[in-house]
């Protein structure tokens, strides 16, 4: 899948198992039965993606209240995720996708149009997955700031 073909709600979400910042593997198939908000990023450490998690850090009780957990995945290795979980407080899994397979297959990778260049790289996408493992939302090339704050006024949370 490449970003030019992009999940829809209604769609079954890939499935994915990929290693935490706790050196855990974390699969989605452990969420069935619950909402799952998975959110791609970039890179560890950076402004836009530090500004991003803290922000999902800082509104995490109100996802969690509505039975949403939440799950960003970068192509970092765990060490720098776990370097980034450390310095900035950050309460929820932080998975690695060095190859970046997972987010080819949900189309989070691939060319985007960045200061008026084209690049290739991780688009920040972000994904609601149903109780049952589909899309229930899908936001592709969302910005970093506001974002988390515009996401729990669409969603309703």
């Amino acid at each position: 899948m490449t970003a030019d073909t992009r999940l829809a709600p209604g769609q079954p979400a890939p499935d994915f198992s990929l290693t935490s910042d706790q050196g855990e593997t974390v699969s989605l198939a452990d969420h069935r039965g619950h909402r799952v908000l998975v959110y791609f990023y970039p890179a560890a450490m950076t402004p836009g993606c530090t500004k991003e998690a803290c922000d999902f850090r800082d509104n995490l009780a109100t996802f969690n209240d509505a039975d949403v957990a939440v799950l960003g995945i970068s192509p970092d290795k765990p060490e720098k995720l776990a370097k980034f979980r450390d310095k900035e407080g950050l309460t929820f899994p932080l998975l690695s996708d060095p190859d970046k397979s997972v987010m080819q297959a949900w189309g989070a990778f691939g060319e985007k149009t960045m200061y008026g260049k084209t690049t290739t790289g991780v688009i920040r996408s972000t994904f609601l997955v149903d109780a049952d493992g589909k899309i229930e939302e899908a936001q592709y090339g969302v910005k970093a700031t506001g974002h988390v704050g515009r996401l729990l006024r669409d969603l309703k949370l």
